[in-house]
């Protein structure tokens, strides 16, 4: 069967030709249209693949940074304390009663006429 629209003739008029290109400038910005939005999409799919990748290295470096900021902290709390103790043990220095108890104790140096007996740390077995 044939369609309607193929038996119907076009009437050839100023009228009709200015409607077919109408129709036919309509179809072209149309096609327009689609590129530039497909150009656009293709566009804002590549800002966002790179601004995505750029915010995963920036989450990655500031994991890493994070992770050494704790590290240097550790260490830093370790050298404060070790600091401390290396201040009390100048300030203990500074007594002669210790250094003498030093001397004795870890070098054997007595006064005269005094005896040095070690002990030893372990418990007697009897």
């Amino acid at each position: 069967m044939r369609r309607r629209t193929e038996n119907v003739r076009r009437i050839q008029s100023n009228y009709m030709n200015k409607y077919d290109m109408h129709q036919e400038r309509q179809r072209r910005r149309q096609r327009l249209l689609r590129r530039r939005l497909i150009v656009f999409g293709i566009i804002l799919f590549i800002t966002i693949v790179a601004f995505a990748q750029a915010y995963i290295e920036k989450q990655s470096l500031h994991a890493k940074k994070q992770q050494e900021y704790e590290q240097l902290q550790q260490q830093f709390t370790a050298l404060d304390e070790e600091e401390s103790n290396l201040l009390e043990e100048i300030n203990l220095l500074q007594d002669e009663d210790y250094i003498l108890r030093i001397a004795k104790t870890n070098y054997f140096f007595t006064k005269e006429g005094e005896i040095v007996f070690k002990l030893t740390e372990e418990t007697p077995s009897y």
